[in-house]
């Protein structure tokens, strides 16, 4: 089994999830269950925030134009329903369903195309970014399905990869080592490093390391902060590796 990971980031007025959590940047959104057939997708996501990040994205969900996660630049005509499940002042979980049509085109039933029936899903929704984790067999054709998603999403999102590998070894070796980074997040930390983005006090802030790489504010943070993640879950798994058993009383 592999293991690919890649991220889509929409462009502002593309996809009104993916508004909604840019304007309550601490807000997170991942999936908790996500299935999909040929003509339907079912899912349930666990959202996290302030009491009005939750409403806002509440909203969002019940009354967009359309799916969220429908590729299709407008209307598709699918029919969807969402129910929420729990809404409490920090957490807020949802249920939706949709059935799909021919102008219909999603992650999902792209990767069955290209990636075969056999295929797990796990989301992560944060800012602008949507961040897919995608196990599958090895034996599709994983190129033609990067190729087909890029063409759905169009001029509405760009896609980065940020991670390919063998799901075979244990999570904190494979999801923390510096070596599975994405090019794009090495660059990221190496300018951060290089610009005094870390020292205290700092010689430059994101805004101006941006500047610097040529790329949105959103997008560094965000490449910021998932390296950070796969370095610090490096170092606890390593930690805990390393440490002595300890001696029965």
């Amino acid at each position: 089994m592999r293991e690919l990971v890649f991220a889509l980031e929409y462009e502002p007025g593309c996809n009104r999830v993916a508004d909604t959590l840019a304007e309550h940047p601490d807000a997170r959104i991942r999936s908790l269950s996500l299935h999909a057939t040929p003509e339907r997708l079912w899912r349930v996501d666990h959202a996290t925030g302030t009491p009005e990040a939750l409403d806002a994205i509440e909203d969002a969900f019940l009354n967009s134009d359309y799916y969220a996660d429908c590729l299709a630049t407008g209307d598709c005509g699918a029919t969807q329903t969402t129910r929420v499940l729990d809404h409490t002042d920090d957490t807020l979980v949802l249920y939706s369903d949709w059935e799909r049509t021919p102008d219909c085109a999603s992650v999902p039933h792209i990767a069955r195309d290209h990636l075969g029936d056999g295929v797990l899903f796990e989301t992560r929704h944060e800012g602008r970014h949507y961040t897919w984790r995608v196990i599958h067999s090895g034996e599709g054709d994983v190129a033609a399905f990067f190729a087909d998603l890029e063409a759905a999403v169009g001029d509405c999102a760009r896609t980065e990869m940020l991670r390919t590998a063998e799901t075979s070894a244990s999570t904190g070796d494979a999801a923390g080592r510096s070596d599975d980074l994405s090019p794009e997040q090495e660059a990221a930390l190496q300018a951060a490093v290089e610009h005094g983005y870390y020292e205290s006090p700092r010689e430059v802030d994101v805004g101006e390391l941006a500047d610097h790489l040529g790329v949105p504010r959103s997008t560094l943070t965000y490449r910021l902060r998932r390296a950070e993640e796969q370095l610090a879950k490096r170092h606890v798994a390593d930690s805990q590796l390393g440490a002595e058993p300890s001696t029965p009383l």
